[in-house]
């Protein structure tokens, strides 16, 4: 253990090489009921202030009913043994830590060459709010660090990230939840430390930590992971660059008015998205106007269509409108709507005036000749 060196990821392994621990046996029910916690809290909390005791029995009565949402026991498929990774306390992770036997050091060497005798307890923290692509992405990193990693991820609670960070947009249950049911999680451990100790790292027996390399300050120190490092346990992950909390909350404040208006579209009420009275009014007239425009735009846009196809096809609606008025269209026409007699009839008729028409070209071109031939005696007369 006396290697500083940190561990670096050139490649990650592929999905045939993982290893999850989660699927060894059926989950176990809680030891410790949120709904109790809860309760305790409450009445903690009825101490404090009358102008502030309504505002705590509704913040903790909103947390209870998250924690009986999920403290109720999921439908899981016994023959699949598919189900979320155990919290600390459970009887799952509990059988599982005292497996472990943390006498027999790992070391590096023998993490990276697969030689070790047991599971590598890999660790790796965070707030995980808003949990994104980002931070799956660091944790399928830590999970294929090496071979038989059993994967551990640290949550902190409500009040220490606050007090560090500031408000978070999900509650300390709602974060629980969406780590324990990520792939790559074999175990959450709630109320995370903000700086690691090695009294935490031997309660949960803890070989590596895995956590980005660039430094992580805080008050009195650099880089929380210093000791970490000089150990030798720990373990350096990728960051996913373009994605993160502060981003996505980046992108609900530059765009509040659009999300306000769509929740009011949704059924929400403006005392639900805290919006005042002329905000709201504001709000929903804007949306009326956008509408007007959106179908103004679709009809001009319709219009614009058919004038487009008017104007591909009017060439065709020209020909057949001149080729009706032919002398084959019309009869063709008359084929179709008259009867045979009629139709005979007016093809004898046609042949007479066809007759006609030549007998009187003939009459012309002997007029033509006539003229022709006594032109030239008027000539010299005039001469």
């Amino acid at each position: 253990m006396g290697d500083i060196s940190t561990i670096t990821i050139p490649n990650i392994l592929c999905a045939d090489e993982w290893y999850d621990a989660s699927g060894e046996s059926s989950i176990c029910n809680s030891n410790i009921n949120y709904s109790v916690i809860k309760e305790n809290t409450c009445e903690q909390s009825s101490s404090s202030s009358s102008s502030n005791e309504s505002k705590t029995k509704e913040n903790i009565g909103t947390d209870e009913k998250c924690s009986m949402e999920f403290s109720e026991k999921p439908v899981i498929n016994v023959d699949l043994n598919v189900g979320p990774a155990p919290l600390c306390y459970e009887d799952k992770a509990i059988e599982e830590r005292e497996k472990c036997d943390y006498t027999f050091k790992i070391t590096l060497d023998m993490a990276k060459h697969g030689t070790a005798p047991r599971k590598i307890r890999i660790y790796a923290d965070g707030i995980y709010d808003l949990f994104h692509a980002g931070h799956a992405r660091q944790l399928m990193q830590a999970k294929n660090l090496f071979r038989n990693v059993y994967l551990l991820v640290g949550v902190c609670n409500d009040n220490l990230t606050r007090s560090k960070k500031g408000k978070t947009v999900m509650n300390e249950n709602e974060r629980y939840e969406s780590i324990r049911h990520c792939r790559y999680v074999d175990e959450v451990v709630t109320d995370a430390p903000w700086v690691l100790s090695d009294e935490f790292l031997t309660q949960n027996k803890i070989d590596f930590v895995a956590h980005d390399e660039i430094p992580y300050g805080t008050e009195g120190s650099d880089d929380i992971y210093q000791h970490i490092k000089a150990r030798g346990m720990f373990a350096a992950t990728q960051r996913t660059e373009g994605v993160s909390t502060s981003d996505i909350i980046c992108r609900l404040v530059r765009d509040y008015d659009m999300y306000v208006r769509r929740n009011l579209a949704r059924g929400y009420s403006a005392q639900d998205l805290n919006v005042g009275f002329l905000k709201k009014n504001q709000l929903e007239l804007q949306t009326r106007i956008d509408t007007v425009k959106s179908k103004f735009r679709t009809y001009e846009e319709e219009s614009k269509t058919f004038m487009e196809r008017w104007e591909d096809r009017s060439k065709e609606y020209i020909h057949n409108f001149i080729g009706l008025f032919e002398r084959s269209g019309v009869l063709n026409l008359l084929h179709r709507a008259r009867s045979p007699r009629m139709i005979s009839n007016t093809q004898n008729s046609s042949s007479d005036t066809d007759d006609d028409y030549d007998n009187y070209l003939i009459e012309i071109k002997a007029n033509s000749k006539t003229n022709t031939s006594k032109q030239p005696t008027v000539i010299s007369n005039h001469r």
